[in-house]
């Protein structure tokens, strides 16, 4: 019985712990959707935006000395344009570096210049997935996925996990941005699986009271516990 008694304040502790919640302040539900929607099968995925390393083809018509059949995306997402200078390019799609470029050169140096950007090859798009998942890591996705695929790819929740309490992170016009949402719900289609894209985090939640109670059963046998005197 005193053995119980040491333990209980643990327990106590564990309970306190699993009260505080991190994401008290970020969106959730319908808000949440606002930020990080699901996949529209109308709208069609989203426009690709320029990653790092990727690489592009650029052609300014009438100009053969501005036309590059391939220019690479540099580690810090910019390119290095004749004439324009270093230009920040992740994060673009082709039609707004195309306009970002004709810019550059219709300032001082070619009168109404015509720029076509495209994307001769893409580099792997990353989320990343931490938290209480069985492996968390970086992981390669092809343009989008879901948050089901993502967690998948992890592996799954583990036992401590709080699947009502996952949080996606991004980045939105330079602001990152958190939206909480529940795994089971989504699991149990009773609402949408909201859609993950390349540079998105996503943190599974850790409840410590589920964490404590497997250290306490694992404990148990050690300390004889639920042996009767």
């Amino acid at each position: 019985m005193s053995k119980i008694r040491s333990l209980f304040p643990l327990l106590c502790l564990g309970l306190l712990a699993g009260c505080f919640n991190p994401g008290a302040d970020l969106a959730r539900g319908d808000a949440a959707y606002e930020i990080i929607p699901p996949q529209d099968p109308e709208r069609g995925p989203p426009d690709y935006r320029i990653g790092v390393l990727d690489t592009l083809s650029v052609r300014v018509f009438q100009e053969p000395e501005l036309t590059f059949e391939t220019l690479q995306v540099d580690a810090s997402g910019t390119i290095n344009f004749p004439l324009v200078g270093q230009v920040d390019a992740a994060g673009k799609t082709a039609i707004e570096l195309s306009e970002m470029l004709e810019a550059g050169l219709g300032a001082r140096f070619i009168r109404d210049p015509q720029v076509v950007v495209g994307v001769v090859s893409s580099a792997a798009q990353r989320v990343v997935v931490e938290g209480s998942v069985t492996e968390p890591g970086v992981y390669e996705i092809a343009g989008t996925s879901s948050l089901l695929e993502a967690i998948a790819r992890a592996k799954g929740p583990t036992i401590t996990a709080v699947e009502d309490e996952v949080i996606v992170f991004r980045q939105i016009d330079g602001q990152q941005y958190g939206a909480i949402f529940n795994l089971r719900h989504i699991r149990e289609g009773r609402v949408p699986d909201p859609e993950i894209l390349g540079g998105d985090r996503i943190v599974v939640g850790f409840s410590a009271v589920k964490g404590l109670y497997q250290d306490f059963l694992r404990a148990a046998p050690i300390f004889n516990i639920f042996t009767r005197f």
